[in-house]
């Protein structure tokens, strides 16, 4: 149990925060699980907070059933969810108790309770939901980029020695980059490295690296879901590499084209060909202002996201007394809101005919 300093507001809807994962150990590690692991350390700073598990039982951590047995619903906890596939599971369990989405990736295909408040962690997958669940309280918080690369990443020492001119994480890599274009760049003389298997040191890694390409968009096409947020090639920048990346999903959220980072696949091979070698040989042609890239990656450090998310529970102390009772918004079926249509539609045609005046209904 972390805990925050200072005595808890009585009159708040909620006492405590927990943050639920399926497990910590290594067959649950994903992008997924750190983000949650962060976001239950950044809470802990402003509201007592735990992580609790649902599938694997640890030492460590308390587990969802043991707890649901134990305390009659509503608690005075918020409990976070955010495994996307186990979201409806979790909702149903949590029914009658105070829960908070975090949506990460988009394209599950569930739908939500009303009155469950989401937390996107994009404004792609915040439009998804504003789409999927417009009655739903919907906030916007993006995750934060871990310590480690915004104090060691070597974006003011970009003129250093860089032995790696390309660097390629494998994981989530197209075919185009590994079969294709990862050729083509090393028959033009330069070192790739394409990085396969555990690094001790990934800030390390990416600072020895002139350019880092990343890909992903045939990776999340084939999985039917969405890049939920797209921290690597902000974590490249952060070590002053130059970002070739896809701009699918959450992406082109922070990567404006030729500005703060370069499209990949762009048209022909050709053409990625030379934009590449351009930016090893020069670099600092291709990277943006050390003055626009500080600002811009301020506004994913810890401090400034903990600062969001301590306005957010302000938010929810408010928001939440509200979402009780059966006087909750719902949003219209798709079923009737294509029957509306059809009828709209019909309607017009019929007083087109012949014999009925405008407007007037048969």
């Amino acid at each position: 149990m972390f805990s925050e300093d200072g005595i808890q507001d009585s009159s708040r809807p909620f006492a405590s925060i927990r943050v639920l994962v399926p497990g910590t150990g290594p067959r649950f590690r994903c992008g997924g699980l750190s983000v949650a692991l962060q976001t239950a350390r950044l809470l802990s700073q402003l509201r007592p907070t735990e992580v609790v598990t649902y599938r694997a039982r640890e030492p460590s951590h308390r587990f969802l059933g043991d707890l649901l047995d134990r305390e009659d619903a509503p608690g005075e906890t918020l409990w976070l969810v955010s495994w996307g596939f186990d979201v409806p599971m979790l909702l149903k369990r949590l029914r009658g108790r105070l829960a908070l989405y975090q949506a990460h990736s988009s394209g599950y295909g569930f739908d939500l309770p009303p009155g469950v408040p989401v937390v996107a962690v994009s404004r792609n997958t915040l439009g998804y939901w504003g789409d999927r669940a417009p009655r739903n309280p919907l906030f916007l918080l993006p995750n934060a980029l871990e310590p480690q690369w915004l104090e060691r990443g070597a974006r003011q020492n970009v003129s250093g020695r860089r032995p790696i001119d390309v660097l390629v994480q494998q994981r989530k890599s197209s075919d185009y980059v590994l079969k294709r274009l990862v050729p083509a760049l090393r028959a033009c003389g330069l070192r790739v490295e394409v990085q396969s298997g555990w690094v001790d040191d990934l800030v390390d890694l990416f600072n020895s690296a002139k350019v880092y390409l990343y890909d992903s968009a045939e990776h999340w096409r084939a999985a039917g879901v969405s890049e939920g947020f797209g921290l690597p090639p902000l974590e490249a920048m952060a070590c002053g590499c130059v970002v070739f990346s896809s701009l699918n999903h959450a992406l082109a959220d922070t990567l404006t084209p030729g500005e703060l980072g370069h499209q990949i696949g762009c048209g022909s091979l050709d053409y990625d060909v030379d934009r590449i070698v351009g930016a090893v040989a020069d670099p600092a042609a291709w990277r943006s202002s050390a003055s626009v890239l500080d600002n811009f990656l301020e506004a994913y450090s810890e401090p400034v996201l903990t600062q969001r998310w301590r306005v957010l529970l302000a938010l929810l102390d408010q928001l939440l007394p509200s979402l009780k009772g059966d006087g909750l918004l719902q949003s219209s079926p798709l079923w009737r809101l294509r029957f509306s249509r059809v009828c709209r539609v019909l309607l017009r045609v019929v007083n087109r005919l012949p014999g009925w005046p405008a407007g007037q209904k048969p």
